[in-house]
């Protein structure tokens, strides 16, 4: 007998109907000389710091500094508990059929039926780790789609499960890494802030890239720049030609001049190119790129296209969806010429097409793009929003394999001004429409004026004003392209992002390389989710399909700051790269796991550096950190600023724990209140200038302003300190009216 342990119900059945006649048992199917069970996603997790620290306290687990950092030998998972942190007894009862099924002596082989990642190979893994009690057969049962046909020819071709498992010490070792840092670091910041900050090796990169664009928006300051620009008529019609040339405010007189030069030189047709071309569709979908196309185009959120694409997915229509690649395998031609005829036979003129533009071994890591399968649903059966993310994929299927071809005529004129500077017009008219009448196009035919070389263009270049424009928010396209490879040239990849279809064909080899060699933030499988939970927590919103920093988000970045905690794309990358090390075999689990136990401890052992502890340490949410220089009660250290706790009998003593960017720690703090004054603190920025500058602070009516006039350190008078640009002293934020 074989048993066969499927990711979720939903898949149980889908497996079931491809055996067919099978018999419905409690919590299991059986039939044809298979059992077929199933887990609810995870049914284990892992379990917290305290099951490795043997805590005897009593009563609600608080959270302290004493069991941290914790690095266990060995991780230990348990059934997965409820809301109310209490065992679930659905999962209970579901593990007990798993376990009974999987010791039954009538069953001799196990298939691990989990989605086809690492996140399903681990599920399934656990759940048989957990649960068999002697030695069986396992195999693996790797399901590119759910249709009945494609699991009766995958149950043919079942690999022991052995052959998955560098793919299971790829997906242990990132649980483990996420939960040190997660479990740890979250714990720590909360502890430090008094607030519940979720701290984690992708989010925290994630909001940041959010926090820094939103930033440079906020303090952006337009600037001046003058272009040459002549827009002049030659045979009735109108030639613009702008440079690239550009001159800052204060050049105006260099710009006409440099006018003045070009229109002396004149300008004339150096050469005409036209041809009839083809026009190439898109590439197929990755989930990234689909996701993309439906926030441009529907508004709709990355979390609502997975939860749809992969409802599609289960109900057979679509292949496989958490793909990161655009390529076909070249093994799966002959399901590619199925799925063709299905197409046909509905009236879509589509043939066989065999290139390296679609089928790409090179550039698949796991799954194969985004497809439609053979079983094609009627629009009745499918939602609103259901036909949209399908019709979507379906289109760009047919477009690619259209036996139409898209026929254009493109011309190109190259103007000259003599020597000195030359313009590149492009034009193109639309002869056939071909796949563009199934998929999005909006390229506009665009006629030239009718050139031939060596004819004079009139010309009259002018100076023309414009205005530096900020950075723009992150769409849900841009933030994505920016998470597949943080380190590509962002005006490249901006480029790239707003080029129409006609260029989808472009070489994308060093896309390809970020996402095998791991630098990638997130993966298609986890990064949704992450993005998700970073909005649930409060840190980033998304309208329409525009991500914005929330005063959370601010909140959390600016505390780990303060605390000079840094995972930032370089860290996180750096972690992807381990990563995919283990999945190839150069690096173990141990290794992976070891290289962020070091990074966690380092920010842990910071604590008890004395110049960190000088400079930079601000205690923890509730500490008594010094006397109140007003009526002499004690100060503690609240969420944002160090307060007196007289507060409520009406002291108003209060300092920021952060001023201009600058950290001020409780030796700074107690400086001023024992003293009246600090020594000269180095590194705060200028909130208008952006420019960093010295200074002291002196106590002012309760409050730590600039003292400017203090321009001594040990002794020696500094009288090069720059001066403060803002409008004012900063002054600390409102005390709330309860202190805790």
């Amino acid at each position: 007998m074989i048993l066969i342990i499927a990711e979720k119900p939903s898949l149980g059945r889908n497996i079931a109907a491809g055996i067919g006649q099978m018999q419905k048992r409690q919590g299991y199917l059986e039939g044809n000389g298979y059992l077929i069970t199933w887990a609810f996603g995870h049914l284990f997790s892992l379990c917290d710091i305290e099951s490795y620290t043997f805590s005897q306290e009593k009563g609600p687990i608080r959270w302290k500094m004493d069991n941290l950092p914790c690095f266990p030998e060995e991780f230990l998972f348990e059934l997965r508990l409820g809301a109310d942190k209490k065992p679930d007894e659905g999962i209970r009862r579901q593990f007990s059929v798993i376990e009974a099924l999987c010791n039954r002596p009538d069953v001799d082989t196990i298939v691990n039926a989990g989605d086809a990642d690492r996140e399903g190979e681990i599920i399934v893994r656990l759940c048989i780790q957990h649960a068999l009690k002697t030695h069986k057969t396992l195999k693996r049962l790797w399901l590119p789609d759910q249709t009945p046909q494609t699991v009766a020819s995958a149950l043919k071709e079942m690999k022991d499960e052995e052959e998955y498992n560098a793919l299971a010490d790829e997906g242990f070792a990132r649980t483990y890494i996420d939960w040190l840092y997660g479990v740890n670091l979250t714990r720590y910041a909360t502890l430090k802030t008094g607030t519940l900050l979720r701290v984690g090796r992708v989010i925290v990169p994630i909001v940041k890239a959010i926090y820094d664009r939103d930033l440079s928006i906020r303090n952006f300051v337009p600037g001046k720049y003058y272009s040459p620009v002549s827009k002049e008529k030659t045979n009735d019609e109108i030639v613009e030609l702008t440079s690239k040339k550009r001159f800052e405010a204060n050049e105006l007189q260099s710009a006409s001049a440099l006018c003045e030069l070009y229109n002396r030189t004149g300008a004339y047709v150096k050469d005409v190119k036209q041809k009839k071309d083809r026009l190439s569709p898109g590439k197929l979908y990755s989930l990234s790129k689909l996701q993309n196309v439906l926030g441009k185009k529907y508004k709709m959120s990355m979390q609502e296209s997975l939860t749809i694409v992969q409802g599609l997915y289960e109900k057979g229509y679509l292949t496989y969806p958490r793909t990161n690649s655009e390529y076909l395998a070249t093994a799966e031609k002959g399901k590619i010429r199925k799925i063709l005829e299905s197409c046909a036979k509905i009236g879509y003129p589509v043939t066989f097409k065999d290139h390296k533009g679609i089928f790409d071994d090179s550039k698949i890591e796991s799954h194969s793009a985004l497809t439609p399968t053979y079983k094609i649903p009627e629009k009745s059966q499918l939602t609103e929003r259901e036909m949209q993310v399908y019709s979507t994929v379906f289109r760009r299927f047919v477009a690619v394999f259209c036996a139409e071809d898209c026929v254009v005529f493109k011309t190109e004129i190259t103007v000259s001004v003599g020597d000195l500077e030359t313009f590149l017009l492009k034009g193109m008219t639309m002869l056939e429409k071909g796949w563009t009448k199934y998929d999005d196009y909006n390229q506009k035919d665009k006629i030239l004026p009718n050139l031939q070389k060596g004819d004079p263009v009139n010309i009259l270049f002018r100076p023309m004003e414009k205005e530096t424009t900020p950075p723009k928010h992150y769409t849900i396209e841009t933030l994505n392209n920016y998470l597949k490879n943080p380190f590509k040239d962002e005006k490249k990849a901006a480029k790239e992002s707003s080029e129409n279809d006609e260029n989808e064909q472009q070489d994308d080899s060093e896309d390809y390389r970020a996402i095998f060699e791991g630098l990638e933030l997130g993966t298609e499988a986890t990064r949704t989710g992450i993005i998700d939970n970073a909005r649930k927590s409060g840190y980033i919103d998304l309208k329409k399909d525009v991500y914005t920093i929330l005063p959370g988000g601010e909140f959390l970045i600016e505390s780990l700051l303060q605390m000079q905690i840094s995972m930032d794309k370089y860290k996180t990358s750096e972690l992807g790269q381990a990563l995919k090390k283990v999945y190839r075999g150069s690096m173990t689990v141990k290794e992976s796991v070891g290289l962020a136990e070091r990074e966690i401890r380092e920010i842990f052992d910071k604590k008890i550096d004395p110049s960190f502890a000088k400079d930079s340490e601000i205690g923890f949410f509730g500490d008594t950190v010094a006397k109140c220089p007003l009526c002499g009660r004690e100060v503690k250290r609240q969420r944002t600023f160090y307060g007196c706790s007289g507060y409520k009998e009406g002291c108003k003593f209060a300092v920021n724990t952060r001023i201009c960017n600058r950290t001020i720690s409780i030796h700074h703090l107690r400086e001023l209140t024992e003293n009246g004054s600090t020594a000269i603190i180095k590194g705060f920025i200028s909130p208008k200038s952006g420019k960093s500058f010295d200074a002291a602070l002196k106590l002012e009516n309760g409050r730590a302003v600039f003292d400017f006039q203090k321009r001594q350190t040990n002794g020696v008078i500094n009288p090069n300190l720059p001066i403060w640009d803002g409008e004012g002293p900063p002054l600390p934020d409102d005390p709330p009216p309860v202190y805790r």
